[in-house]
Order: structure tokens, then C-alpha cells, then sequence
């Protein structure tokens, strides 16, 4: 599979759709149709406030939003190289229209290392393409707000994250126009935990929507508990948010109704997901860009897609092909 949408996506710029014969059944085929139609630039899912600007500050004001993920190799594949992708919204004020930008890096290295590179390199870097997209989708405004939901990472790397990846965006934004200051807000999601919660003298699960921000949570840190989807089957996982940072100003209520929204935009779903869904669109990218490769072959490619150097001495990290023009601002990953 990975091959042939290589050759579709890069070479050729057409968009492609897997079909198991033997799964086909009505509710396969709905999902299916879904993903397809998200893939041509079609919208399953739009929100009445996000029709009517009504979404809290981010309606009002020209807002990029920014799924972070890295896809690493399994238990045993410790040469294969890391891959970092980067979802960003377009059409402001929609909520619910993304692309991608991957690059590859050194093997389980988590903090993203090329959201920004300097000019004269071989290419811009993750984020410079991302806001120039939204600059050209959404009527030639620059986006005053950029908000970052970054996945993947673990209590002790949040100092990192603001230190190393948020700074290599606000100089990404300076590079294109160094008078411009976008406010940030930076927000982390964590799904691997171990709390759960019920409804008092119920075992049921707590309804869709739900949110727990006192007691269990940080007494000085803003963080909170959502639980946006409907557990089918055993015991809902609530996701986890973590505000690092916020010159943007939202209140609590403000920022939950936010994410709570961006869990019902997901396109290949009619109905709320576990998680914000730039981060479930940064983990497909990442997920399906990686099929492109066979990271076996650790030969030095030729591409401005991405790619690096592991450290110095070691073999140098293949790059990935760069996507076709006609694609690269589609939602191929969906």
C-alpha cells in the first residue's frame, strides 16, 4: 500500500482510497464515503457557531490552529526514524479544514526539530509552509492568534516544549514578517493515564461533554479533564489538557467549550472523538506518510519533503518525498 499511494500522492498528485472487499458491509461503505469526501475537499461536519463565527475569540479574530504529533518506531525498531507531523488549519474561519506537513527525524527523538528553518536551507520548515497556507486559503489575512495542540509528550518535556518548539515558531512567524506577534496559547493533550470517571451511584459512564477541572487537577496549573465522546464499549478514557502557555486570554469555560467543539470536526466521524481533532489528523499523517518509506534502506535520499542528519557520525535519517502540488493542501491523510 505504502508504494503505490507514494506514487499517487508525490508523482502524480492524485488522492487514493483502500477498499477491503471482504469488510464490505453499509457501515463500512458510510465510512468510507466519509473519508473519500474529505479527501476532494468535501465537508462532512460543520458546526453551527463555526458557520456563524459564534466559536468564542476564535471566531472573531483570524486564528490558525496547530495539531503536533511524532509517530516513532515499535519495541525493536531502533534505527527507524521518527516522523514529525504538523496538521494546520485553513479558510478561517472554519475549524474543520486542515493539511499536513511531515518531516522524519532522529530515531525516538520527540521534541520536533524542524518546525522552522532558516532561509537558503533546503526547505522552509513545517510551520512557515502552514501560515503561509492560511494566509493564501483564508482572504490574505495573517493569523493574530496561533493555537498549538501538541500530543505525545510526557510531564517532564513541557519546559521543552515552550523552549524549543514554541520558540522555533515564533521565529518561523518572524521570518515572514519580522513587525508580526501573533498571540500563542499551547496546550497538551495526554491520553496515556489512569483516570477515569462514573456518574455517582451509577456505574454508566459520564455523559459526553463532560468536564472535571477541580479536585483531581493541578491547584495552580490550568489543566482539565474532558471526556467529549460516548464510551460504546467498557470504560471512557478522559483526555487530559494540559495550558502551558496562553497570551491569548481564554477563561476555562471558553477554552473547554473550544476543544470540546474541535472533538465534533473530525471528518471521518459523525459523531464526537476521544480527542481534539488536529491531534488525531497529526497522528494519521504522521501514520500514513511513514508508509512511504522503507526505513530499512537507511540510504540517503534526495528530497525537500525533510529530513537530517541522526548525529554526528551516525547514518543520515532518510527524507520523505515531497508531496504533489495538487495534494499538498488536501486532507490526503484523512
Amino acid at each position: 500500500m505504502g508504494p503505490w499511494k507514494k506514487k499517487c500522492l508525490a508523482d502524480f498528485g492524485i488522492v487514493t482510497q483502500c477498499l477491503a472487499p471482504q469488510r464490505v458491509n453499509d457501515q463500512y461503505l458510510s465510512n468510507l464515503l466519509l473519508k473519500i469526501n474529505a479527501k476532494l475537499g468535501g465537508l462532512n461536519t460543520l458546526l453551527q457557531i463555526e458557520a456563524a463565527r459564534a466559536i468564542p475569540i476564535v471566531g472573531k479574530v483570524p486564528t490558525i490552529i496547530l495539531g503536533m504529533d511524532v509517530s516513532h518506531g515499535q519495541p525493536g525498531q531502533s534505527d527507524r526514524p521518527s516522523i514529525a507531523a504538523v496538521v494546520s488549519s485553513r479558510e478561517w474561519p472554519l475549524i474543520c479544514k486542515y493539511r499536513a506537513t511531515v518531516h522524519t527525524q532522529s530515531p525516538k527523538q520527540e521534541m520536533m526539530a524542524s518546525l522552522f528553518k532558516p532561509r537558503g536551507t533546503e526547505d522552509d520548515g513545517l510551520i512557515r509552509e502552514s501560515l503561509i497556507d492560511f494566509y493564501t486559503s483564508s482572504g490574505k489575512r495573517k493569523p493574530d492568534q496561533v493555537i498549538i495542540f501538541r500530543d505525545g509528550v510526557s510531564e517532564s518535556q513541557f519546559t521543552q516544549v515552550i523552549n524549543i518548539e514554541l520558540e522555533q515558531i515564533i521565529e518561523a512567524c518572524k521570518c515572514l514578517d519580522d513587525k508580526w506577534e501573533p498571540k500563542f496559547t499551547v496546550i497538551v493533550a495526554q491520553k496515556n493515564h489512569h483516570t477515569r470517571f462514573f456518574q455517582a451511584n451509577s456505574p454508566e459512564n459520564v455523559p459526553p461533554g463532560t468536564v472535571v477541572d477541580k479536585q483531581v487537577c493541578h491547584p495552580k496549573n490550568f489543566d482539565f479533564y474532558m471526556c467529549a465522546h460516548a464510551g460504546m464499549i467498557g470504560t471512557s478514557r478522559p483526555t487530559h489538557y494540559h495550558v502551558l502557555h496562553d497570551e491569548i486570554g481564554f477563561s476555562g469555560d471558553e477554552l473547554q467549550e473550544f476543544v470540546h467543539s474541535l472533538s465534533y470536526v473530525y471528518q471521518r466521524s459523525t459523531t464526537a472523538i476521544s480527542v481534539a481533532a488536529p491531534i488525531a489528523y497529526a497522528h494519521l499523517a504522521a501514520a500514513q506518510v511513514g508508509t512511504f518509506m522503507k526505513f530499512d534502506d537507511m540510504s540517503d535520499t534526495s528530497s525537500s519533503q525533510g529530513g537530517g542528519h541522526t548525529s554526528a557520525g551516525s547514518a543520515p535519517v532518510p527524507e520523505l518525498p515531497r508531496l504533489h502540488e495538487k495534494v499538498r493542501s488536501s486532507m490526503f491523510f484523512c
